[in-house]
Formats: C-alpha cells, sequence, structure tokens
C-alpha cells in the first residue's frame, strides 16, 4: 500500500484526532490530545456513518414509509378543502357583486351621515374614561385628599352640621332599582355624603329610560344599569365605596343582596330604597325588610303623574290616589301588614285628558297569552307613560327622607290624622244608622255595636270604592249604608249575654255621599223599594263588581 492509499484509507475510518480525558472530575482543562499513529489503530474504532446512507437506511424503513404516506394524504386533503373553500367564497362573492344594483334612478346613492362614523374625539373620551377610572380606584384605596372631600361637602355640612354630616358619611345604603326613581335616589345619596352603595338590578340602559334616568348617555345604552351609575357618579364622586349586583332582586337572594357590606363581615345597611316597579318583587322586598326590623322607604307609581307638588311621604296606610300603591297595601294586608313603611307616593288623580296606560294593539291579544310579551314572567306588558320629571321628584324626595333619617335632622312624614278622622266620621255615622234601623223595629238600642273598625272603614273607603260614591262617583261627605234590607230585618245579635250588636258584613256596605245614604235609607231600607227600582243598570253593575272584587279579596285572608 503507497502511501496516498494509506492515509485515504486511515483519514476515511477516523478523524485525525480524539480527545482522552485523563482527569474529568478533578480539572476539565487537563484534557490532551492523542494523535493514531497507525492505520492499525485507526481501524478499531467505530466507523462513521455518512448522510447518504443515513437516507438511504431511513428510506427503507417501513414505519417511516407509512409515516410519509399520512403525511402527504394529509397535505392533499387539505389542499382539497381550502381549495373547495376559495371556490365557494369565490362564487359567493361572485353573487354578492351580481345582487348589488347598477347605480340609475332607482337606486340612487346618498352620503353616509356623519353620525355614524367614529368622533375625532373617541380617543380623547376613552382616555378621559381611563383617567376617570383610575382615579376612582386609588380614592376608593384611599388615596384621596380628605381636604378636597370637605370642600366638595362643605354646603352639606353647612347645612346639617359636620355631627350629622359624619353620621350620613358612615351610612351604608342598599338601593334595589335603577330606572328613574332608583338611578336620580342614588346620585342624590352619593352627592350629599353617602360613602358606602350597594346598587342592585338586572336590567339594561335603553334608549326609551333616557328621558329620566339621571346619568345614563347615548353610550351607555345597551350596558347594565349598575355598570352605568357607578361608571358616570365615580366621576363626581371617586372616593364612594361600591357593590353592584347586576341580577334581579329575588326573596331567595335576600339574605346576600340585603345582607352586610363586604363579605358579611361588615355594617348591616341603614336602609333600603325600594324603586321596584314589578308589584310581586316589592311586595316580597318590603315583606322581608318589615319582618326583620330593617328600615326602608318604598317608591309608589310616578307613571301617569304630572304634578310634583302632590308628592309626599307617609306611612303606607296612607297613601291614596295611587294604584300601585292600591295594590300594594293590599297584598300586604294579606300578609299581615297595614303600617310601619314608608312610602312616596302622589295624591294626584287621574281624569278627563290625563296619560294612562297604553293598551296592548288587539292583534296581540289574538296571538294567545300576553304575558309572553313581558322581559321576565309578572313584568308588566304594556307601556306606561312616564314624565321625566317626575321619576325624578320621586328619586330626590326618596334621598331626602333618608338623609334626614340617618342625620336625625327635624322632619315628620305627613300627617294622617285628617284621614283618620274621616274614617271615625263615616264610622260614627254608620252606627248612627244601625241604631235607627233597629229602633225603627222596636228594638233597644243602648249599648249597641257594629262589628266595623276604623281600619274597615278605611278599606272599604280607600280600597274597594277608591274614595268616591258608587252611585255618584263624588268624593265629598261620604257614607256608608247598607245596599239592600236584609230578608230578617235588623235584628239585634243575642248570641252572647251582655253584648248587644247587629250582624253586620262589610260585604253588604255600599260608599254614597251623605245624601244619597239619606234617600237610600228611606227608600229602600225602611220603605218598599228594591235597588233595580231606584237605580240605573250602571250603578247595579258598579256595586256588583266592587262586591265580588271584595269577596274575592276577603277570601285570601
Amino acid at each position: 500500500m503507497d502511501h496516498q492509499s494509506y492515509e485515504r484509507d486511515y483519514l476515511g475510518k477516523t478523524r485525525s484526532y480524539i480527545y482522552h480525558h485523563k482527569n474529568d472530575e478533578e480539572d476539565d482543562s487537563a484534557d490532551e490530545v492523542e494523535y493514531l499513529e497507525s492505520p492499525q489503530q485507526a481501524e478499531k474504532l467505530p466507523r462513521q456513518e455518512s448522510m447518504s446512507e443515513w437516507i438511504q437506511r431511513q428510506a427503507s424503513s417501513h414505519s417511516v414509509q407509512l409515516a410519509a404516506t399520512a403525511v402527504a394524504s394529509g397535505l392533499l386533503v387539505a389542499g382539497t378543502i381550502f381549495g373547495v373553500q376559495a371556490v365557494r367564497r369565490q362564487v359567493a362573492v361572485e353573487d354578492l357583486k351580481a345582487s348589488i344594483p347598477n347605480i340609475d334612478e332607482g337606486h340612487a346613492v346618498e352620503k353616509l351621515p356623519t353620525y355614524k362614523l367614529r368622533s375625532p374625539f373617541a380617543s380623547k373620551e376613552d382616555k378621559e374614561e381611563k383617567r376617570i377610572a383610575d382615579l376612582a380606584w386609588r380614592a376608593q384605596e384611599g388615596h384621596y385628599d380628605q381636604d378636597l372631600i370637605d370642600e366638595q361637602l362643605t354646603r352639606t355640612s353647612s347645612f346639617l352640621t359636620p355631627q350629622r354630616l359624619a353620621k350620613l358619611r358612615s351610612s351604608f345604603i342598599i338601593v334595589i332599582g335603577l330606572g328613574g326613581v332608583g338611578s336620580h335616589c342614588t346620585s342624590a345619596l352619593l352627592r350629599s355624603g353617602v360613602s358606602r352603595i350597594r346598587i342592585v338590578d338586572f336590567d339594561q340602559v335603553t334608549l326609551s329610560s333616557l328621558n329620566r334616568h339621571a346619568v345614563a348617555t347615548l353610550g351607555d345604552v345597551g350596558t347594565p344599569k349598575v355598570q352605568c351609575v357607578r361608571k358616570r357618579l365615580e366621576a363626581v364622586v371617586p372616593w364612594v365605596q361600591w357593590e353592584c349586583f347586576n341580577e334581579l332582586w329575588r326573596e331567595s337572594s335576600a339574605d346576600r343582596l340585603l345582607g352586610r357590606w363586604g363579605n358579611g363581615s361588615g355594617p348591616k345597611p341603614d336602609y333600603i330604597v325600594d324603586a321596584i316597579d314589578n308589584i310581586d318583587s316589592k311586595v316580597a322586598l318590603l315583606k322581608y325588610c318589615h319582618e326583620r326590623g330593617i328600615k326602608v322607604i318604598s317608591s309608589m307609581g310616578a307613571g301617569c303623574k304630572s304634578d310634583p307638588a302632590r308628592i309626599y311621604v307617609g306611612d303606607i296606610s296612607a297613601s291614596i290616589e295611587d294604584p300601585l300603591s292600591r295594590t300594594t297595601r293590599r297584598r300586604l294586608k294579606l300578609l299581615g301588614i297595614t303600617e310601619g313603611i314608608p312610602v312616596v307616593f302622589s295624591t294626584e288623580k287621574a281624569g278627563p285628558g290625563k296619560a294612562s296606560l297604553l293598551p296592548l294593539p288587539d292583534e296581540e291579544f289574538q296571538k294567545g297569552n300576553v304575558n309572553e310579551l313581558s322581559v321576565l314572567p309578572d313584568f308588566r306588558a304594556r307601556i306606561l307613560p312616564v314624565l321625566g320629571t317626575m321619576p325624578a321628584s320621586f328619586g330626590l324626595i326618596a334621598a331626602n327622607y333618608i338623609i334626614m333619617e340617618i342625620t336625625g335632622y327635624p322632619h315628620e312624614l305627613i300627617a294622617n290624622k285628617n284621614r283618620e278622622k274621616t274614617y271615625e266620621t263615616i264610622l260614627g255615622n254608620l252606627l248612627s244608622l244601625e241604631q235607627r234601623l233597629v229602633q225603627s223595629q222596636g228594638e233597644d238600642i243602648v249599648g249597641l255595636k257594629i262589628p266595623v273598625t276604623n281600619a274597615d272603614v278605611g278599606f272599604l273607603v280607600d280600597e274597594v270604592y277608591r274614595g268616591k260614591s258608587v252611585v255618584s262617583g263624588l268624593s265629598t261627605r261620604l257614607a256608608l249604608v247598607r245596599w239592600k234590607k236584609p230578608a230578617k230585618g235588623f235584628a239585634v245579635d243575642t248570641r252572647w249575654e251582655g253584648q248587644k250588636s247587629v250582624r253586620l258584613e262589610l260585604q253588604v256596605l255600599v260608599l254614597m255621599t251623605r245624601e244619597e245614604a239619606a234617600m237610600h235609607e228611606k227608600e229602600i231600607l225602611l220603605g218598599e223599594k228594591a235597588v233595580e227600582d231606584m237605580y240605573d243598570e250602571e250603578v247595579l253593575r258598579r256595586v256588583a263588581a266592587r262586591t265580588e272584587e271584595q269577596r274575592a279579596f276577603a277570601a285570601q285572608q
């Protein structure tokens, strides 16, 4: 073997040198290089595989062949799918282009209104909202100058005194319902100094609610009311602590929604504001608060009202001329609650030319159950006309009452003495009438009593007959009188010794003016005429309806 052959063979078998680590554990730098000196020594080393040999060996492997086939098939299928989709998109685009009519006399082109374009100030508005949110976060963490708060509340402090304002600042209020009433009430409370508030509402801001909402803007339409109210008022009172519940108030969640601040470790609520317009939820809320001694103020109906001078705060037993209040009183009475709940109500009466609940179109009734038109079960489906100033007035009056209550500022509810005196007068006249009727049959009337109370009179006058004569509709000089003469006469009940009373049920009494009652007594009760001889069909129908309504109510008790 010549020298060149030897060199080729030698280099083909191994590299020209290898490393021997003599002391790997002690010193890596002690490596030495040992050069190979003969082909025989190189032959003892393992021969390295070339790239072409490795490729040839892998290509002959069965598993590699299967993997390659799978990859190729996947690529082929994917390419086919993407190709079909591309063709379909192209066809759809061509169809869409073909459907666009040419611009001619029948298809004019109009310029896009500017209000549909993005505002050039949008980025500035976004930055401003972020700045306000950051400021509120820092303020709620305690990083806000107390002097600034004192300056902002200086007029309130001057009115209430610093001591009373301190009570308001430390109070915790819950507002349930953030429509026209609730949003104005919340705004007024926080601007006056309340520093902890919990708001509860399941609804979103709608375009039609902007006529009465306290803080919502066009940009808030479609957003939750709780989010809207917090965002807008944080720009006014950033230090206020919030708890927001975007959910419907239900009795099953009352303990959580009306519980202590925070996770149950904070203070109890000082006052609850009921700004709910759903009767079932309202009654359940008032019952819950009344039974547990939680202070609550309830807003009655502001819809169809127009005179803010007739809005009052009074006990629920004194609220009149309000359908929502009437229904609420009836439902609460069935639960054993007749008084002890302050309410905001209006004494304004309905009349010709005034707004009323809008009826549903006839076609909606023909479709089936109109209750399905409601957003939620038991919520009204018809539109209630609302003048934006009235819910605002209700909300501000409710907030004012809470501020007076919490701070101890002198104030009083609307006196109910006039109504009580009216009931007493009507009850006295009814007793006198029954005595005359019993005396007409020769009975002794000394010590005679009637099984009717002041509360019964109030129920008949306000709830059943709406404070109006069933005959003429007049609302002055009212009196209760029997509608028909009893078949057995006006006998005294002698079932209990030493007790003299007449058998008299509320269902047989009707409301008239004193003059109408006197004529009715003469012609019907002491005379020989029947009610059908003296009154027309409309009066008879009205009495029958009121009597049936009263029986249905009594059956629920």
